[in-house]
Order: structure tokens, then sequence, then C-alpha cells
């Protein structure tokens, strides 16, 4: 009698024992469809910053460019370090960053006076799991890029300055960006900032 009942307990207990693992391996492979899909919302994310960013600075490298370009006439300068003017036509560069980080643009266009705004999606999807339809998920993100002068600050040469026959050619001003100083000169472009000296570029907060 005693063999009987051990015999009917463990016959009682298998059927639980079948039921937690059945349990935990859901449980594992919920967790499992939840890592996917943060890692694809990740990728997305990345991918969007890297377009944003890429945008931003090719309009940084072309207002640089441009100040290169009126380096000699330093009446020109203060618009071009403001900024004013600038085309943002660097939508070209968020669509290579995005392919790079396997994802589509969606859309990119500028935002306010020196920003842009880039949507993407991820060309994977989430891949199989658990959760019905997740394997023609596809992440989207979206992200801001700004372009922000630095502080620039110059003195333009005075009224009478240029001496007594008026041909003389006088150095250009010195240009200090948050307080790192150049003395430009034309002949030497080892004294020329760098684009990021003049713009700074980041994401928005």
């Amino acid at each position: 009698m005693t063999r009987r009942r051990r015999f009917g307990d463990s016959g009682q207990a298998f059927p639980i024992y079948i039921t937690v693992v059945g349990g935990l391996l859901f449980l594992a492979f919920a967790y499992l469809a939840v890592g996917q899909a943060a890692a694809n919302r990740n990728g997305a994310q990345t991918a969007a910053d890297a377009a944003a960013l890429a945008a931003a600075q090719d309009t940084r490298d072309q207002l640089a460019g441009d100040w290169l370009e009126v380096m000699d006439d330093p009446t020109k300068w203060q618009a071009i370090l403001d900024g004013d003017n600038a085309l943002l036509n660097g939508c070209w560069r968020a669509y290579e960053l995005a392919a790079q980080n396997d994802a589509e643009v969606q859309d990119c266009g500028a935002t306010g006076l020196l920003a842009y705004k880039v949507d993407v999606e991820t060309n994977k999807s989430v891949g199989d799991s658990i959760v019905p339809g997740t394997e023609d998920f596809q992440s989207t993100a979206s992200a801001t890029a700004v372009i922000e002068p630095r502080r620039c600050t110059f003195e333009l040469p005075g009224d009478g300055a240029e001496g007594g026959d008026g041909n003389e050619v006088l150095p250009l001003p010195q240009l200090t960006c948050d307080d790192t100083t150049w003395e430009p000169d034309p002949e030497d472009p080892t004294t020329f900032p760098d684009p990021e000296d003049l713009f700074d570029v980041h994401l928005a907060e």
C-alpha cells in the first residue's frame, strides 16, 4: 500500500513539473523577445542620431568654407559666423549615415534656423519571437541635431587705418572663439580655425 501511494504522489508531481518548466521556458522566450525589440529600437535611435549629426556637420562645414571665401573681407565675417543665410541642404549625408547603420531615412528637413530633424526606420525587423506579428515589425526613431555658432568676436579696423596712401594691406583682425584666438593669415592655412572651432554641432536635448 505504501509503495502505491508513493507512485501516486510521483505521478501527481510530474504534471506540475512540466507546467513549471513550460512557464520558465515561456518567460525566457518572452525576455528574449523584449531584448530583440530593445536592440532593434536602439539600432534605430543610433541611426537617427548619426544621420541628424551628419546632416548638421555638412552644413557646419559649408559655413566654415563660406568664411574662408570671405576671409579677406572681415566686414562679412559676422553674418557667416552667426549662420545667417545658411543653406540647410545636408540631408544627403543623413541618407548616407542611415544606410551605414542599416536603416532608411523616412523624412529629413530643417527645423528652426540651424537644425535638422531626421526620422528613420530600421531595415531589419525585430525577428521571430513568441509575440505574434513581431517578425515584420521595424523600429522607427527620430533625432534633431543643432548647429550652434560659437561665441566668436573680432574687431574691425577703424576708419583711416589703412595707412597714408590708402593702399597698405592690413593684417586681418584676430578671431577669438570660446577663449581660443587665431590670427588668420591667407598665406598660411595652419592659422585658420577648423569648422568645429567656429560652430558646435550637437543633438537637441
